[in-house]
């Protein structure tokens, strides 16, 4: 089941305060950006956060469940009406998180 457009704007507008927020429609439900850096998804109405050592302590309740069948777990939280605490989560999760590779530029053969 795909997640509504809704609850994902709605999880977008709740981070807003760690960056910018961007939610990109993949496999049939969503990766969720900030400021480039993917942190987490949106799979069937529910925020998965990629599970860090930095975060883990921050959390209200540790809850650690694949987002779809066939991934590693990631922390599944509940909470996405308290905008202070979500923001602060996916702040912290991006500090912790590599940065992004670069994208390789390919050539095309004329």
């Amino acid at each position: 089941m795909a997640s509504n457009p809704d609850f994902v704007q709605y999880v977008a507008d709740q981070c807003a305060g760690a960056g910018e927020i961007i939610a990109k429609k993949m496999f049939g439900d969503y990766g969720i950006y900030c400021d480039g850096k993917i942190f987490g998804l949106i799979c069937d109405d529910c925020f998965y956060l990629k599970p860090t050592q930095a975060v883990k302590p921050m959390l209200r309740t540790i809850d650690m469940c694949p987002p779809y069948e066939g991934t590693k777990d990631y922390y599944r939280i509940t909470d996405v009406d308290d905008h202070d605490y979500l923001s602060m989560l996916v702040r912290e999760t991006c500090k912790a998180l590599p940065q992004p590779k670069p994208k390789k530029r390919t050539t095309r053969n004329r």
